[in-house]
């Protein structure tokens, strides 16, 4: 069965990892010629995790990428869609305190909001049927701050390696597949998983696309697997509102004093006092006669 059918129905991918359960981790030594356990490491080192910290493996099949995790004291939830892995996980890692199995969806992860310090899937990313809205949940459930860490199959950069692997695709891995699987058929859908996912750049898109900051990848292997890492940016501290000034109440304005009365306008001078009785009347003479001097001028309002 092609990807292309798997993908519409992702009950029978479940079901083909149940199948491949028990074979699981020795099938990918020898497919990957005992590469895996170094992508492991690599994958361990990039994620970074620390004593205390509650870490998410998504994919996690039967937790030996969580055991890896959980060796510096944090604290992994092991989360696959296949009930098989989970029941061979549980069993493997049976006495290891730090390592919690959960069958959960990818694509609808049931956990809250920034409940994590980091999430990382390896390998399994390509079997989602919407990767996109994987990642989308990873940005959802991983704290502020925390970092996110894709371990993938990739295309190599340079073209000999590239068709060389092609070709241990095609001719190699299914012989292998016949020697070390429980289900040589399930590796048929393993090779097409890998052909048909983008290259490096297109990734780191996709984070980009669903809100992580300081995307970036490096090739292991040539470029066959790459490690992508992404931060969730931080919460930007949100100013709390200025508390509004108590208005105090307006004291009621006073009435403007009345302008001042007008003073009233000085008494008018007395008149002057006679003159004193004209002298005898001189001779007539040819000039007229001068008239008496009027009162004083008012003085002008405000004078």
């Amino acid at each position: 069965m092609s990807k292309a059918d798997l993908s519409k129905q992702p009950a029978q991918v479940a079901a083909m990892f149940d199948q491949v359960s028990t074979r699981y981790d020795r099938t990918n030594a020898v497919l990957s010629v005992g590469n895996a356990a170094l992508w492991r490491v690599a994958t361990t080192r990039a994620v970074d995790p620390r004593p205390g910290e509650t870490i998410l493996d998504v994919a996690a099949g039967t937790g030996t990428s969580s055991a890896s995790l959980a060796r510096n004291g944090a604290s992994v939830v092991a989360a696959d869609f296949s009930e098989g892995m989970i029941e061979v996980g549980r069993q493997r890692q049976a006495g290891n305190p730090f390592v919690r199995f959960v069958q959960a969806d990818a694509m609808a992860l049931p956990f809250d909001d920034d409940s994590f310090d980091a999430v990382t899937i390896s390998f399994g990313l390509r079997n989602i049927v919407d990767p996109k809205k994987a990642l989308a949940e990873f940005y959802r459930v991983v704290k502020p701050g925390g970092r996110v860490v894709v371990c993938e199959f990739s295309q190599p950069p340079l073209a000999p390696i590239r068709a060389g692997y092609s070709a241990y695709l095609k001719y190699g891995m299914p012989v292998l597949a016949r020697v070390a699987s429980s289900n040589p058929a399930a590796y048929e859908y393993l090779m097409e998983s890998i052909e048909a996912w983008p290259d490096q750049r297109t990734l780191a898109g996709w984070l980009r696309e669903a809100g992580f900051e300081r995307v970036a990848f490096r090739n292991l292997t040539a470029g066959i697997v790459a490690l992508h890492r992404g931060f969730k940016p931080e919460r930007a501290a949100v100013p709390e509102p200025e508390a509004a000034p108590v208005a105090k109440p307006k004291t009621p304005a006073k009435p403007k004093a009345a302008p001042a009365k007008q003073k009233a306008a000085p008494a008018k001078p007395k008149a002057a006092p006679a003159k004193p009785k004209a002298a005898p009347a001189k001779p007539a003479s040819t000039g007229a006669a001068g008239s008496e001097p009027s009162a004083s001028t008012v003085p002008s309002e405000g004078e």
